[in-house]
């Protein structure tokens, strides 16, 4: 059965042995009089930064049974060069051993953090249904902390007697701050998408749940969507960056509110309140929400992300595909991991033939 693992980790695995190896060659060749022997220690100490302590221990016997075998071949034995030599491997297989069990229980800690980090993510940010009605969803989540796995993005789609209902976010700040106000946000959001009968009461429900929790200058920008059976598509903005609607026929348009409401959780500070924006979702129809990690992504020349010039990608045969090439276009844009958090959600209308 061929060797599965990839190239770098098998290097990384025989690179102890080669290096013993051709140590052990340079010196039969040099002779004694070099003094190559004690770089036989090379063998455990790669060994030590790359395996686990019962690897470790057994390439460090290896390299004591060379180290012997080759002092007794050079006459070093009995001596002190073959005796510092043999001492010299012993010291770096013990301390390779010592470094390969912390980086073990490194590796293991870290494990249990992203383990918990998954499990948070899923409580947070549940998986969003791929179908609600007649619409199709996908979602792409990235943190801009990759271990971190969540960050201040969220998102939520709830299907409720109104319509499905739909809201995508970005928590000012960062770390387990945004985390807590981000579950704050859903937690509310989750409970008015069922409750409230208008969108109007969704948002006024939110605002006011936002206003008692955020304290400070602390505050969440957000889009609350709304699709009905009637294929009007409603949507409240808290000064966030304006969805791009992406009509059947190609042609695109960002839905911008005449007026622009403060964030949520800023109301008590004065501004204007938010106005409903409504218009038309018919078969074909896409609607992208996103948060400012995707439009603010920035290349080496500080341009940021074109999304407007970028919806051919959207054309893909299933959302997820479409938000998969998106992703990857931002990422090839940012030329490497993005600064900041990034979510898009993406529903389509499908067509009566898809959903036949």
């Amino acid at each position: 059965m061929p060797d599965q693992r990839p190239a770098g980790t098998r290097v990384l695995t025989l690179l102890p042995y080669a290096v013993m190896a051709l140590t052990a060659l340079a010196d039969i060749i040099a002779g004694p009089t070099v003094g190559l022997l004690p770089l036989i220690a090379l063998g455990p100490a790669f060994a030590g930064l790359t395996g686990g302590p019962r690897r470790t221990a057994l390439i460090g016997a290896v390299a004591l049974v060379l180290c012997l075998a080759l002092g007794w071949y050079d006459g070093l034995f009995p001596g002190r060069r073959g005796a510092t030599a043999m001492v010299s491997v012993a010291g770096v297989t013990a301390a390779g051993l010592l470094a390969a069990v912390m980086r073990q229980r490194r590796e293991a800690e870290l494990a249990n953090v992203r383990s918990i980090a998954e499990v948070a993510q899923r409580v947070l940010l549940r998986p969003v249904p791929r179908t609600a009605g007649e619409l199709s969803i996908a979602v792409s989540y990235t943190a801009a902390v990759a271990e971190a796995r969540i960050g201040g993005d969220l998102y939520e789609v709830v299907t409720s007697p109104g319509g499905v209902r739909v809201i995508v976010g970005d928590v000012q700040g960062k770390g387990l701050d945004a985390v807590e106000t981000a579950a704050d946000v859903l937690g509310a959001f989750r409970e008015a998408a069922h409750d409230e009968a208008e969108l109007t009461g969704v948002s006024a429900r939110l605002e006011r749940a936002m206003n008692r929790t955020l304290r400070g200058e602390r505050f969440v920008t957000a889009v609350i969507a709304e699709i009905r059976q009637d294929r009007s598509l409603a949507l409240v903005n808290y000064g966030h960056p304006s969805p791009l609607l992406v009509r059947g026929d190609g042609t695109a348009s960002f839905l911008d509110p005449d007026v622009r409401a403060v964030p949520l959780g800023l109301g008590l500070h004065g501004g204007r309140l938010p106005q409903k924006l409504t218009t038309t979702f018919r078969p074909g129809d896409q609607l992208l929400l996103y948060t400012d990690g995707v439009t603010e992504a920035r290349d080496d020349e500080g341009t940021f992300y074109p999304l407007a010039s970028r919806l051919h990608l959207l054309r893909g045969a299933t959302p997820e595909g479409a938000l998969d090439a998106l992703h990857h276009d931002v990422a090839a844009h940012a030329g490497g991991p993005l600064g900041d958090d990034a979510a898009m959600l993406l529903l389509r209308y499908r067509s009566r033939e898809t959903m036949e």
